[in-house]
């Protein structure tokens, strides 16, 4: 009996289970950290450095939290399905279940829309920069640059921006790793000196490159193959690629380390999804023969740590 068969209980029940199955595969919890949210709004003031270990000279030296902060406002979502009674009863292909299987898809995939909102947005985040920028300076931090061109990294100088060569796109990226590892914090410390776990997110063009420079070990350079030096052991890097055919562009991608106690985003969440019916023996269904199937959640996302991601532009 499929689930259209044992009523709106089972069909919630399809819902939650597809829910649960496929989160763990969605790269916006790679890339986000989960916040929960009990208000309308919430302020990170923790966006900011803890301070190095200094030699106790006279009396201790204590940091708090910024004056300011990131303000991150929840927005309402939904998602509903209508279904004739008269179909469900008379469903035997599956399609109901089709159905309810994609609108768990698309309720996953939110995050990832709202993620690539915010990263091709490029808004302001904690310094009062653009999230991605060539001039990051806090503190005894120096410039930083984390949109980043050949200028920056010589190796995303390529001979066709938009079809790099696996060989090609694997020195793009450790190029672009190690230049990660520059970073400062306001005090002159290194940002991503223990980083070793990083994904990479590229538009549909530079998947195929993409995937090649990082599972490779081999890499075909036209009169022969060299070693992929992404990995060389003693690179130590842990590295995924995610495609993304949300973003437009042709001649970009993303780093974004992985491993960090904060992450480049924030996902903050007041409200998770929750399905609601309005189905058997209701008004609804005695007025117009339909069941209705809703879902609904409070939430949104914000920039974290602009340290931890680059945005990388081939030429």
């Amino acid at each position: 009996m499929g689930i259209t068969g044992l009523g709106s209980r089972a069909i919630i029940g399809k819902f939650y289970e597809t829910l649960e199955q496929s989160k763990d595969l969605a790269w916006p919890f790679q890339i986000g950290m989960e916040m929960p949210s009990d208000q309308e709004s919430e302020t990170y003031k923790w966006l900011g450095f803890s301070p190095m270990m200094r030699e106790w000279v006279g009396g201790r030296q204590a940091k708090g939290l910024r004056e300011n902060g990131i303000t991150i406002t929840n927005k309402r979502f939904e998602s509903t399905l209508e279904f004739d009674v008269d179909d469900l009863r008379r469903e035997k292909t599956g399609q109901v279940d089709v159905r309810i299987g994609e609108m768990a898809d698309k309720v996953n995939a939110h995050w990832a829309s709202l993620l690539t909102t915010l990263i091709t947005g490029n808004g302001l985040c904690y310094d009062g920069q653009n999230f991605f920028d060539t001039d990051h300076s806090e503190g005894s931090s120096g410039t930083q640059v984390n949109a980043v061109t050949a200028s920056q990294v010589s190796q995303l100088d390529v001979t066709t921006a938009a079809a790099p060569t696996p060989e090609e796109m694997a020195k793009a990226i450790l190029g672009c790793v190690q230049y990660m590892y520059s970073y400062k914090d306001d005090q002159g410390e290194p940002m991503n000196e223990n980083a070793r776990k990083f994904t990479i997110m590229v538009p549909v063009n530079l998947w195929g490159p993409a995937v090649q420079a990082v599972a490779s070990n081999l890499l075909s350079t036209g009169t022969g193959a060299i070693d992929n030096p992404l990995k060389l052991s003693a690179a130590k890097l842990d590295l995924s690629v995610e495609v993304n055919p949300r973003l437009t562009t042709t001649t970009v991608f993303y780093v974004f380390r992985t491993d960090g106690r904060a992450k480049p985003f924030i996902l903050q969440n007041e409200e998770d999804v929750k399905m609601t019916v309005i189905g058997e023996g209701s008004e609804l269904e005695f007025n117009e023969n339909v069941h209705r199937y809703g879902v609904k959640a409070l939430r949104n996302v914000g920039f974290g740590y602009w340290q931890q991601a680059l945005q990388a532009t081939l030429s």
